[in-house]
């Protein structure tokens, strides 16, 4: 049986840092001819595409986080001058911000994740993401038939629907959020169903939120569900992913990672924590140095599963303010434009934990100024600002605490 995607997994370190560092002097080159804001980042700093030929070099060039991306889209859209728009691009994106993604087009990003992960010719998978609009649903689509699996597209449809298809079709498969295959085992016995027993979905492999080891152990102890994690941005598509050692994340074969402190931009050493930067090797999006904002560090030893990647020890935590809830990423500066809308009215975000699931709380000064909006609009100006619907608004007498801090995270992750 087939081990490995493909031969590059198991390739030596000092071949892929050789690929690696041809792949990147050839993508600044080509970003430079092709791309303003690259010229205008190397021009900024009095460097030629000549100075940055390997990994080593990156640290010469600034690392540009998720918000200034946003940014720069907005001030010169639709991809901020990162982007040949003369190229054949197949398919355009968009996530909250807003930020605009050209898709890469490679057929096997996120291949090799769900690959290690077991999915195979004969699988059905449920893929639960949007295909509206955001880059999950077709891009993880992709994935799985890269892979061989079957994919049932049941993106956002409710958790009774899910239910039906995974009887009905007989899915052995799931892909989509931790706290949503939870959410659709409960509904199943809400219906009568034994899950274990009357189902057949033996694998699901989780993307856009963390997933809680408690929460692993019951779906694999209670359940019988293998689980994986795999971990990437819209901005740079995959960037690692678990093999069955779970011993960490992989990293994937067309990205360069490096851990930096996040005040100096400069690598630490290995296996200490820090940010995680990204540059995806290609010839369409020349974004050097993404910022994810996520923590953690570098597992240098080598897996036992044979694949010669290092790892990633996992998301230890976010650098910035920007607060991911339900898989999607709720900026300070996204919360500024909902108070613009609404001047009037002091709010502050909470984000909780309850039932494996996230809960986003607005808390609401109690005056005349609150009592003249109407809450189901000041909720559906949210949503469409920041692309998550609120759980619940409560109100608070007197002045609220701390509302220089726009959005808390109050979750513990144990």
């Amino acid at each position: 049986m087939k081990r490995f995607f493909d031969d590059r997994e198991i390739r030596s370190i000092q071949r892929r840092e050789e690929d690696n560092n041809l792949r990147l002097s050839a993508m600044v080159e080509s970003g430079y001819r092709r791309s303003g804001r690259v010229r205008e980042i190397f021009d900024g700093l009095e460097l030629r595409p000549s100075d940055v030929v390997s990994v080593n070099d990156l640290d010469k060039l600034p690392v540009i986080s998720r918000e200034e991306v946003a940014e720069l889209e907005r001030r010169d859209p639709p991809f901020g001058g990162f982007c040949d728009e003369t190229a054949d691009i197949d398919r355009i994106f968009t996530s909250p911000g807003p930020v605009y993604e050209p898709h890469l087009g490679e057929n096997e990003l996120w291949g090799r994740g769900y690959f290690a992960a077991g999915f195979r010719e004969g699988d059905r998978v449920l893929n639960t993401f949007s295909y509206h609009m955001v880059a999950a649903g077709l891009t993880f689509h992709e994935g799985l038939r890269s892979a061989g699996a079957t994919v049932i597209p049941s993106g956002t449809s409710g958790t009774e629907t899910q239910v039906q298809l995974i009887r009905d079709l007989k899915v052995t498969g799931y892909t989509g959020t931790p706290s949503f295959l939870i959410a659709i085992i409960n509904k199943a016995e809400e219906m009568g169903y034994d899950f274990r027993r009357d189902f057949g979905l033996r694998r699901a492999c989780f993307v856009a939120e963390p997933l809680q080891p408690s929460l692993r152990m019951r779906f694999e102890d209670e359940y019988g569900i293998d689980t994986y994690q795999m971990y990437g941005a819209t901005e740079v598509g995959d960037i690692a992913y678990e093999c069955p050692e779970k011993a960490g994340w992989h990293i994937c074969e067309d990205v360069i990672v490096e851990i930096v402190d996040p005040s100096t931009g400069k690598c630490v050493e290995p296996g200490k924590l820090g940010e995680v930067v990204v540059t995806r090797l290609n010839d369409l999006f020349f974004l050097f140095r993404f910022g994810t904002g996520d923590l953690s560090s570098i597992i240098e030893a080598e897996c036992a599963c044979g694949r010669t990647a290092g790892r990633l020890s996992g998301i230890a935590g976010r650098v910035g303010e920007a607060v991911k809830v339900r898989g999607m990423f709720v900026a300070p500066s996204q919360i500024m434009r909902v108070k613009a809308a609404f001047p009037d009215i002091r709010f502050q975000v909470i984000v909780t934990r309850e039932a494996y699931r996230d809960l986003l709380t607005v808390m609401v000064m109690d005056d005349e100024h609150y009592k003249s909006v109407d809450n189901t609009h000041f909720g559906k100006v949210f949503s469409e600002i920041c692309a998550v619907r609120i759980d619940r608004i409560e109100t608070v007498e007197g002045i609220l605490p701390d509302t220089d801090t726009p959005i808390i995270d109050r979750r513990e992750w144990d």
